[in-house]
């Protein structure tokens, strides 16, 4: 059976820590997944987390199943997180959450939903958009288009571009949008252009997918969701994925969520018991630990707090690597203008360097960044920032 199969080509983003981790060259940098790194260069647990799971344990009774769609009191947490304590989506019953293995996972549910329930369903995703979304999809059988985004040439978003080709979006079809921290350029729109991305999404019929991957990251935890917000406000139904490995730490827990936003109370109750089909044929029921450490901090005030501040932490020191790494490079005697990169949001940003420029990083200064360009701001730290600097300027 096996005597024929080929060796898959590595994951685009998984597959250079696979190659940084054999590299035995000393200083070596990876930038390329997406993880935070303190001053140490340490990928750190929250001592919130860890306050959070000494509770667990000491309380903890079973290690029964968790329901299928997860306990109940998570998925109103979640929806509370996106849309504000009051919020009509909270607790009023248009609005259905289920837990998924982080947030690949809560895309992978809400596709094989659509591919099941809504066959032929075209997803619209940004150009560019995370590696992995078109794989996602396509794994699903779903059809995919794509939609104008980046504007290379001033570093900035294309809004004329981008609703230029919403326009072409026909009813009923799927338009993946990140809430925040685009992944991977790190432009987001502003308030005036997510009203008008709105109004162009209501007036298609189209239905928002949002993936909400880096809450906090941004502005801070209610102005990242400024933009699902307002989807919300004039559109009747959509999705939004959500992921607690970075504002949580969480990355190895895989901690996530799909939420759904219908019609009616009745509509959403449909629309969760076919995800929980799709569930229970994939992995069949959550994870529970991650769930539990997210619901435990949400549902506690000093806990939510604490959290909060630790959050602001990272988000802090990702925008002072943002500034320390244009001084820094200014001060390598780069010509090129970087200072865009201060105005970009969340973990990455979209460099500009080439394919031939990152594969030279790689292969001469031990400096791994993704082939689009894409570089994790999160994983630079006050140590490697002159010897990436350095080796930037010797590429370019």
């Amino acid at each position: 059976m096996f005597d024929n199969v080929q060796i898959a080509p590595p994951d685009p983003i998984l597959g250079l820590s696979e190659a940084f981790a054999k590299d035995p060259r000393p200083g070596k940098i990876n930038l390329s997944v997406g993880v935070f790194k303190d001053a140490a260069g340490k990928t750190p647990v929250l001592a919130v987390v860890k306050e959070a799971e000494r509770r667990l344990v000491e309380h903890e009774q079973t290690k029964g199943y968790k329901p299928i769609s997860g306990d109940p009191e998570y998925g109103r947490l979640v929806r509370e997180l996106l849309f504000g304590t009051g919020h009509e989506f909270v607790s009023g019953g248009r609005a259905v959450t289920a837990h998924t293995p982080g947030g690949t996972g809560g895309l992978r549910v809400a596709a094989d939903y659509l591919s099941k329930q809504h066959a032929g369903t075209t997803v619209w995703v940004s150009d560019p958009t995370w590696v992995n979304h078109p794989q996602i999809f396509a794994a699903a059988g779903l059809p995919q288009q794509t939609y104008k985004y980046f504007d290379k040439a001033n570093n900035g978003l294309d809004i004329e571009g981008m609703l230029a080709s919403l326009e072409k979006v026909a009813p009923g079809d799927v338009v993946l949008l990140h809430a925040c921290c685009h992944n991977p350029s790190g432009v987001d729109p502003t308030a005036e252009q997510w009203q008008r991305i709105a109004d162009v999404l209501a007036q298609r019929g189209a239905v928002p997918l949002v993936d909400f991957a880096y809450q906090g990251f941004g502005d801070g935890i209610e102005e990242d969701a400024r933009g699902l917000k307002i989807l919300a406000s004039k559109l009747n139904e959509l999705f939004i994925c959500s992921s607690f490995s970075k504002n949580f730490g969480l990355y190895n827990e895989r901690t996530g969520a799909v939420t759904v936003v219908a019609k009616s109370p009745a509509v959403a109750d449909a629309v969760l018991s076919q995800l929980k089909i799709c569930i229970r044929v994939n992995y069949s029921n959550p994870p529970a630990h991650g769930g539990s450490i997210v619901s435990t901090i949400l549902g506690d005030a000093e806990l939510r707090q604490r959290w909060e501040g630790e959050l602001a932490q990272m988000r802090e020191r990702i925008a002072q690597m943002r500034t320390a790494f244009v001084r820094e490079l200014a001060a390598k005697g780069v010509q090129r203008d970087f200072s865009f990169i201060e105005q970009q949001k969340g973990m990455f940003s979209f460099s500009g360097l080439t394919k031939e420029q990152v594969e030279r990083l790689r292969a001469d200064h031990a400096v791994y960044v993704v082939g689009s360009g894409r570089i994790n701001v999160a994983g630079m730290t006050e140590t490697n920032i002159g010897p990436l600097a350095e080796a930037i300027a010797a590429v370019l």
